[in-house]
């Protein structure tokens, strides 16, 4: 009666998921109206790009997630991040979420097939497990690519704006400074800030605003702040070399004081497989003098 029962809430799903699939709900008249009249956002400064089997396999159930309101909008942050789509997201979440509930079923198949099937709570247990990570996967994926890519921008940060202290210390201009000093360097960082720039001179807007936006987009403040700062100097003849000179400064002794507390994390990690292998030394070693005292008794 169990597995009647799952079986009937399986099929009403897959059958409610095909139909909002063919027949999409329609959104509101206001929502459509509110988006007419909306201004245009300004071009996104990060790239998004994706490509595999998992966006192949899931890219039919990507309407069906948005219809649920995936993904959220740290995730949608995140994604610009990494340099990856909503769309390649959804579609690896849905291929993953497939993938995790047909798994089971399939190794039940073989073993049934080789005469050692597994009780049925099983493979449903393995199943739901499946998919539920599957689901989740890509979201932390995502995540802690992005955060790894904040850290670098923010490393990199650093580096710009001594570059930029040295640049208006030579008498260079404030744009001058920023389009100099981003040449310099290599890597995604400097990538970004130097297409931020690029998109600035296109659109003939102030190169601080599209910092600024690009701070916003990457949710690092300390590019904002500095966007801010130079927005000051460029506007309003404000003096920054000292207080870029002072930021660059305190973000070197952050920088270091997170790499010292990540080398500490690391050290205390790898204290536990040591314990573990004098703990599993210990057993091996008074094992036999154990069962010999029990085997007496």
């Amino acid at each position: 009666m169990i597995v009647i029962m799952l079986l009937s809430v399986g099929v009403g799903l897959g059958l409610w998921a095909l139909a909002v699939w063919l027949v999409p709900p329609r959104p509101p008249l206001a929502a459509l109206i509110s988006r007419l009249n909306a201004e245009p956002a300004p071009t996104p400064i990060l790239t998004t790009g994706d490509s595999g089997w998992a966006v192949r396999l899931g890219s039919p159930f990507t309407g069906l997630l948005r219809a649920l309101g995936l993904p959220t909008r740290n995730v949608y942050q995140d994604l610009a991040i990494a340099g990856r789509s909503a769309e390649a997201l959804l579609a690896e979440k849905a291929a993953l979420v497939l993938t995790g509930l047909l798994l089971p079923a399939v190794v039940e198949l073989l073993l049934a097939l080789g005469g050692r099937p597994l009780p049925w709570a099983v493979p449903l247990a393995g199943a739901l497990g499946l998919a539920a990570g599957g689901f989740l996967l890509p979201d932390v994926t995502v995540r802690a690519e992005a955060e790894r890519r904040r850290a670098a921008f923010r490393h990199a940060l650093s580096a710009y704006l001594n570059l930029i202290h040295l640049q208006l210390a030579g008498g260079a201009g404030v744009e001058g400074a920023l389009s100099d000093a981003a040449a310099v360097g290599r890597g995604w960082s400097f990538q970004q800030l130097r297409r931020a720039l690029n998109t600035a001179r296109l659109t003939r807007t102030s190169p601080w605003a599209t910092l600024g936006q690009l701070g916003e987009e990457l949710d690092v403040s300390e590019l904002t702040e500095l966007a801010a700062a130079l927005s000051l100097a460029g506007t309003e003849g404000a003096k920054v070399r000292a207080s870029l000179a002072a930021k660059a400064a305190a973000m070197r002794s952050r920088d270091g004081a997170e790499a010292e507390g990540q080398a500490n994390a690391v050290t205390e990690r790898m204290a536990l497989p040591g314990m573990l292998m004098a703990f599993s030394f210990v057993i091996f070693v008074f094992y036999p003098a154990l069962a010999q005292i029990n085997a007496s008794l």
